[in-house]
């Protein structure tokens, strides 16, 4: 079976401020396989990568990044509320980012708030149809999604069986994403009768759990510490 994917959540979020270049230069740098970035929309229609809703946790703006126009937007720092040495980082448009990563990492778009065609034309005109995921936390988004490209990848959230059956029948996932404690036999299984990819999502630092989850032989895993799983991934396979 192939090692399992690394991907990063909101790129390397300990060590750089979540969402920005200096965040997916480092996962980069780790030779991890995926960014995870969250898009969202400018009151102008331009889509950036930030959290959001709300821009005062991770940068010196204030208010909802819905209400404000991506002149404003740019000029704001998305650094200094993470280290000094970021002062001047700014919140990523998602076009000029794709187009840098590209060939560098592949990337999860987690959707916060985007409009259907403008996001799925942007996906094909930088080349990266086949290098991407995506999720959505809003059900009738990512029902809109699967019907208006049913070839890109969609990732569903799970707890259980019923839930995998779900996300298959209702959505075509491609991926179902999971947390440790609620990995079973009977999961695995299901999601490989159904040809649907497995991914552990594990925040914490705990080599332990890391190495849980390679036993489970999962297909990714989205984390905050992509450096010390690589390095647990290696040693275990060491071991094996």
């Amino acid at each position: 079976m192939p090692p399992t994917e690394i991907v990063c959540h909101k790129g390397a979020n300990e060590y750089a401020p979540e969402n920005t270049y200096a965040a997916a230069q480092l996962c980069i740098d780790w030779g991890m396989d995926y960014v995870e970035i969250d898009v969202i929309t400018s009151a102008d229609g331009a889509l950036y990568i930030l959290h959001g809703p709300e821009l005062d946790r991770t940068t010196n703006g204030m208010g909802p990044i819905a209400a404000m126009t991506s002149e404003e937007i740019d000029k704001l720092d998305a650094g200094s509320w993470f280290a000094a040495e970021f002062a001047g980082e700014k919140v990523p448009k998602l076009e000029p980012f794709l187009r840098w990563i590209k060939g560098k990492a592949k990337v999860f778009l987690d959707v916060k708030a985007a409009d259907h065609k403008q996001l799925i034309d942007l996906i094909y005109d930088v080349g990266l149809e086949n290098d991407c995921f995506f999720w959505s936390g809003k059900s009738r988004w990512a029902r809109a999604f699967r019907e208006l490209a049913p070839e890109l990848q969609l990732k569903i959230n799970v707890e259980n069986v019923e839930d995998v059956i779900e996300a298959h029948e209702t959505y075509r996932a491609n991926i179902v994403e999971v947390s440790l404690d609620n990995m079973s036999r009977e999961l695995v299984d299901a999601c490989r009768q159904r040809g649907i990819k497995i991914m552990i999502y594990h925040t914490k630092k705990e080599p332990e759990a890391f190495r849980e989850a390679l036993r489970w032989k999962v297909d990714m895993i989205n984390l905050n510490h992509g450096d010390v799983f690589k390095k647990t991934a290696q040693e275990f396979s060491g071991c094996n």
